[in-house]
């Protein structure tokens, strides 16, 4: 009897270990005001500060993004950073269709940080390679409310070793309880127009744009949804999604994310089976 209660507990810590926050510390030499649609570093609406023209922010590399190559990129409030003009749109838009400019989008959505934490990002490394990352540690929705936060990242390598224009997109996150603000028809923070999670080059082309499973779809990447970001992954970390940029075109992901504690618990029941054979 003891034996057994032993091994379950096993079992159990096992995926609990595999819950550590993906999200990479630093990248936040630089922090944005507190704004609604912001882009900075100018202040969105209702601010209280007037508001300038966006500034697109170095990369400190060149990023060859379906044939472009960019060494800048608008840092934008609402969950996202685009290249070549600065994006203010609060209601989430599908990413596969024309109309967007090229975008990463680890959470588009209606941010609304004149409440609460603030949104931060800059340059530094990561695995070695330089990197340019933005932050949206624990921030609210419109308007100002702070009673659920989401935290997330996105991170730009440089995989120039690889290729002229070369680079690694990662999407990291910790903690996700809203998915809409109130002028996306949301109440709350859920329903309404929701979040959507993908890239584009704004072109609509096949084989250009990517969105997650569940994007858009409200309930489905908040923590607790079927595709919940927090708890699902594409590379093997829970939490973190990556996406190849080579000759400039992003290597689709092969299958859809799953869970890393599934694998977690399969091989936690083989370890299991191997203890019981030993004492045996």
């Amino acid at each position: 009897m003891k034996k057994l209660l032993l091994s379950t507990a096993l079992i159990v810590v096992l995926p609990v270990a595999a819950l550590a926050n993906p999200i990479v510390p630093g990248f936040d030499t630089n922090t944005f005001l507190g704004n609604d649609d912001g882009s900075y570093p100018a202040n969105g609406s209702n601010s209280g500060v007037p508001p300038g023209t966006p500034i697109a922010q170095s990369l400190g590399f060149t990023f060859n993004f379906y044939g472009t190559n960019y060494t800048d990129t608008f840092v934008n409030n609402n969950g996202n950073l685009t290249f070549g003009t600065y994006y203010s749109t609060f209601t989430p838009t599908a990413l596969t269709d024309a109309g967007v400019p090229p975008i990463l989008a680890p959470f588009f959505a209606d941010v609304d940080t004149r409440t609460g934490n603030l949104v931060s990002f800059g340059t530094g490394t990561f695995d070695g390679h330089a990197a340019f990352g933005a932050n949206w540690p624990g921030v609210g929705y419109y308007s100002e409310h702070t009673d659920k936060t989401n935290d997330f990242q996105v991170l730009i390598v440089d995989r120039s070793d690889l290729g002229a224009g070369d680079a690694d997109i990662y999407f990291n996150y910790g903690q996700m309880l809203w998915e809409t603000g109130d002028a996306s028809s949301g109440s709350n923070g859920f329903g309404g127009s929701c979040a959507h999670v993908g890239y584009s080059n704004g072109t609509g082309a096949a084989g250009t744009h990517y969105e997650l499973p569940g994007s858009g779809v409200c309930g489905a990447l908040i923590d607790g949804g079927a595709n919940a970001l927090s708890a699902n992954t594409n590379d093997g970390v829970t939490g973190q999604y990556l996406f190849q940029v080579r000759g400039g075109i992003i290597i689709p992901p092969t299958g859809a994310p799953e869970p890393l504690t599934l694998g977690l618990f399969a091989g936690g029941l083989a370890g299991l089976g191997a203890m019981r054979r030993k004492q045996k």
